[in-house]
């Protein structure tokens, strides 16, 4: 659920600060242990690069969590950053009218 008083959590700052800072772990010692590069971890966790796919399949399994969790978080800052965006758009005719007899 998306929160409504705040900018959700992205996922890059939910790794850094709830488990790289306190499991002791640096970037440098996780992006070893991934096989990434250091950038694409830093980008990460500094908000410049969002969760891929590939990312939280390789971040769940290293931490446990699992690759929904991150995937999620990824999803809830993308969708809360593009609401504020959109531009309404009515539905259509046929579709409510199809929708009301359901």
């Amino acid at each position: 659920m998306l929160p409504k008083n705040r900018t959700p959590t992205h996922p890059g700052e939910m790794l850094l600060k709830e488990f790289l800072e306190p499991l002791g772990i640096t970037q440098t010692e996780l992006a070893s242990h991934l096989g990434w590069p250091y950038a694409r971890l830093n980008e990460i966790i500094n908000g410049r690069r969002g969760i891929s796919t590939s990312s939280a399949l390789a971040i769940g399994e290293a931490l446990g969590t699992g690759p929904e969790f991150w995937l999620n978080l990824q999803r809830d800052w993308d969708l809360w950053h593009s609401l504020r965006k959109h531009k309404h758009v009515s539905p259509l005719r046929k579709v409510t009218t199809q929708h009301a007899s359901i």
